[in-house]
């Protein structure tokens, strides 16, 4: 009878543990169903803002083509106001040499005219013989000052105009830089925008490629779960992959961050620098711990600078620890889901109540921050 009894007892026991894997497994296939569910929107709005920045980026490409025309038309006719600028300037120039070759002959016969008035041209009548030579004489002394008087005119008149053309041109060529440089900025701008625009949809497509690897690893452990649902006593266990879940784990206590991952200077005066493979939670002692994806505990007892310690293993090289706990309530080999309590928050080696929490990812610890659900 006794050997019946304990028979009946380890059966009992046995399902007993079995229903305990199965379930686990059916919330394992709820969260991984959940977050395949989260995957395909966040695949399909992907898929609608990549669309919104395509048109962005052919609206931009189209408005870039005409920049690049109108900075095109502006630097041309900006080439061809500097050198009609430049055409002008030699010409004032050419006039001005010019002027200043004939200028002392000129002023010298006009200084002589003047010199002799009215009495050096009755002078001038008065050596010619006859009536005839003295008109003659007479329109070519008034012939000759009307002259030099008509080259001065004219040429003072030119070198008028073409100053006249010069500071023109000149604020033409000032304005075509002005429009030169706000075109250029503009198709900077432009620029920037698509090569932005650009850089967002490379990684947009990334992150869709990614979102498809990952609901595909996902799929083929949701179809696992499902058959060890169907079968829990006969199918061995599934761990559920650990990287489709990046900044969706849940967080294993309600606390405040006091020590960040990596390396953190402790003391301020001391100066003293340490790393940190984990994140310091800040919370009252005695509170719940949760794991924060599903897995087999592969530790849970003292340790060194840790007091009690829970190490989860979730598969493919993915661990947790869980540190500064004052008990925990699961044992070696325990399989738990994300959200099963593992133990109660405890203190630190300084006294003060909190939690330490570590996640490795192919052995390597990562920013356990990274990972968790953002607080809000």
């Amino acid at each position: 009878m006794r050997r019946v009894a304990g028979l009946v007892c380890a059966v009992a026991l046995i399902a007993a543990l079995r229903a305990d894997v199965g379930a686990v497994q059916g919330a394992a296939a709820e969260r991984v169903a959940e977050r395949l569910r989260g995957l395909k929107q966040e695949a399909a709005a992907l898929n609608t803002q990549e669309q919104t920045l395509l048109n962005e980026l052919r609206k931009l490409e189209l408005e870039r083509q005409i920049k690049s025309q109108e900075l095109q038309a502006i630097e041309s006719d900006l080439a061809t106001t500097q050198e009609q600028l430049a055409a002008a300037t030699a010409r004032a120039a050419s006039l001005r040499q010019a002027a200043n070759t004939q200028r002392p002959e000129v002023e010298a016969r006009l200084v002589r005219v003047y010199k002799m008035g009215r009495a050096g041209y009755w002078r001038l009548l008065l050596d010619v013989d006859d009536l005839q030579s003295i008109g003659r004489a007479y329109r070519t002394a008034a012939a000759l000052t009307r002259l030099d008087r008509d080259r001065v005119r004219q040429h003072e008149e030119t070198l008028a105009a073409l100053e006249r053309e010069r500071r023109t041109l000149e604020g033409r060529a000032r304005e075509f830089s002005a429009m030169q440089a706000k075109a250029a900025a503009s198709q900077h701008a432009v620029d920037r925008a698509v090569a932005s625009r650009t850089a967002l949809v490379t990684s947009i497509d990334q992150r869709r490629d990614l979102a498809a690897q990952l609901a595909t690893e996902l799929e083929a452990a949701h179809q696992r779960l499902q058959a060890a649902v169907a079968q829990p006593g006969g199918a061995a266990p599934v761990l559920v992959p650990v990287r489709p879940f990046r900044g969706q784990m849940p967080w294993p206590a309600d606390g405040i961050v006091i020590g960040r991952f990596g390396r953190q200077q402790v003391g301020r005066m001391a100066g003293i620098n340490v790393n940190r493979n984990g994140i310091d939670l800040s919370l009252p002692e005695g509170r719940t711990v949760s794991a924060v994806h599903e897995g087999v505990v592969t530790f849970a007892g003292p340790f060194t600078a840790f007091g009690n310690l829970v190490i989860v293993d979730h598969g493919g090289g993915a661990h947790t620890l869980y540190g500064h706990l004052a008990a925990s309530s699961v044992n070696k080999g325990d399989r738990v889901s994300a959200g099963t309590p593992i133990g109660l928050s405890g203190r630190n080696p300084g006294g003060n109540p909190a939690l330490y929490f570590e996640l490795r990812i192919d052995g390597q610890a990562v920013d356990p921050l990274q990972w968790l659900r953002k607080q809000p």
